[in-house]
């Protein structure tokens, strides 16, 4: 029997997960979507096979699986009946997950699941692995395009303003708890970078905004007692939202992908 799916949002990540879902995903079937402009959602989704209903966002817990792509304001109100319904929770901001890990208590009493798609990162199951040991430092240095982080809060709130640059500024430097905070959506890799390693406080952040890049890059650096290695990828930014690489809608479908297969690659 097919498992259902309903999404939040119909941006730059959750319209992606819509079209796959609509296209056919073997084992998933998708029953509903939200969005805060349904005349635009509608209009987005005139060309699929089959049109999902507009939901709020209580009524998305109907589904098995519910997929957050939404703006960080509105996190708990996808959240929070997904999980008092026992649902699995698919969300992609992880930046916003980060602070409010009362989620994760909330999903123990429920019975529910809350699964953190790699997003826009590579070698999650190495940090994953490497934690079971002791583990020294992990740290991520992220170079964005100034476009990508303006607006956020840490730089409004530090009267910092990127988008005149003429060399690269490294605008943050600490821990990737700080960093979901000051940029709730841009941080999401770090999130899922902390979530799966030695958690918000330990994880090193460097934000740098780059007037050169024309990509998100990404580099990961992790001293363990079992392996010493480093990860750099480089994104390219969504057309329709710069703050986010294109590889982060992927990454949510084939986290779906993985939750209904008989053979699954990657711990």
């Amino acid at each position: 029997m097919s498992k259902t799916v309903a999404i939040a949002g119909l941006g730059a990540i959750g319209l992606p997960v819509a079209r796959a879902l609509d296209e056919g995903i073997t084992g998933l079937r998708l029953i509903g979507v939200s969005s805060h402009d349904p005349a635009k959602a509608r209009a987005r989704m005139a060309d699929f096979q089959t049109e999902p209903p507009l939901m709020d966002f209580a009524q998305l817990a109907e589904a098995d699986i519910v997929v957050e792509a939404a703006p960080a304001s509105v996190f708990e109100q996808i959240a929070v009946p997904a999980l008092q319904a026992g649902r699995i929770f698919v969300p992609a901001s992880a930046g916003s997950l980060l602070p409010r890990m009362h989620l994760a208590k909330l999903a123990v009493q429920t019975g529910a699941r809350i699964v953190v798609p790699t997003g826009a990162i590579a070698g999650l199951d190495a940090v994953r692995a490497a934690a079971e040991g002791p583990v020294e430092s992990v740290s991520i240095e992220m170079r964005k395009p100034p476009v990508g982080l303006a607006g956020a809060p840490f730089l409004l709130r530090h009267g910092i303003d990127v988008l005149d640059l003429t060399e690269p500024l490294l605008v943050f430097d600490g821990t990737a708890l700080d960093a979901a905070a000051g940029f709730p959506a841009n941080v999401n890799v770090a999130a899922a970078l902390a979530l799966a390693g030695i958690g918000p406080i330990r994880t090193k952040v460097k934000i740098w905004a780059d007037p050169f890049a024309t990509r998100n890059v990404h580099t990961i650096t992790v001293e363990a007692e079992a392996a010493r290695f480093t990860i750099s990828i480089e994104n390219v930014p969504s057309a329709e939202n710069p703050r986010t690489g294109r590889l982060a809608g992927l990454s949510v479908i084939a986290c779906l992908r993985g939750l209904v297969s008989t053979l699954r690659v990657g711990s």
